[in-house]
């Protein structure tokens, strides 16, 4: 497997944005493409995406372009779309089920294999597909399936309780969507997609154009 080095966060960050362009135009029939089209399509400047895919030992050719298959298996890669990385999610109410009927989790390597939840209703039962198993049964559920990530779902006064499951069953790649910071140990990445505070950054942006206008 090819080693990229240290490639930064904020670059980390754009690499999906770009592999989505990416297979877009793939879908086109369309071969190259110039910096300054994919980095219009992606929302950055032109030399921000150079920069970038610097990082991956891809420059282009000088009056040519990227070649969009070559650039998506590299951004692929760097990314680590070539593995599987088996998913539990905690907690599944509307989201989590949500979650779990999301295909494209599946088709980009990502596929959920099991939900931890503590409604009687719903433990021991199958739905879309995704068993459901007692808090008990994590160590079981990340050994016997291979988890790689923890997905965290669960109403917020159990959201530590779950990250603290995860992490005693080896899991070492959490995604909460709880609105509280959890506490994990240093080795974990853990990463928080908090939705109200995105609505409200939103409702700043629109406050502050409204007093523009």
């Amino acid at each position: 497997m090819q080693s990229y080095g240290h490639i930064p966060e904020a670059t980390v960050a754009r690499l999906p944005i770009y592999l989505r362009a990416l297979v877009d135009l793939a879908s086109t029939g369309a071969s190259t493409i110039s910096s300054e089209e994919l980095a219009e399509l992606s929302g950055v400047n032109a030399p921000k995406l150079r920069k970038d895919l610097s990082y991956l030992g891809t420059y282009g050719t000088r009056g040519v372009g990227y070649d969009i298959d070559y650039l998506r298996f590299e951004v692929s890669s760097a990314l680590g779309l070539g593995n599987t990385w088996p998913v539990v999610v905690c907690g599944f109410g509307n989201l989590g089920r949500a979650l779990a009927n999301h295909t494209g989790f599946t088709q980009r390597g990502f596929p959920i294999l099991a939900a931890i939840d503590t409604d009687p209703t719903k433990i021991g039962h199958t739905f879309d597909g995704v068993p459901v198993h007692a808090p008990g049964e994590m160590p079981a559920v990340v050994t016997g399936h291979g988890i790689a990530i923890g997905v965290i779902c669960t109403p917020v006064g159990a959201s530590q309780g779950a990250a603290d499951r995860l992490v005693a069953a080896g899991v070492r790649s959490i995604l909460s969507f709880s609105p509280i910071v959890l506490t994990v140990p240093d080795d974990v990445d853990l990463r928080s997609v908090d939705l109200s505070t995105q609505l409200q950054i939103l409702g700043f942006h629109l406050q502050e154009s409204a007093d523009d206008e």
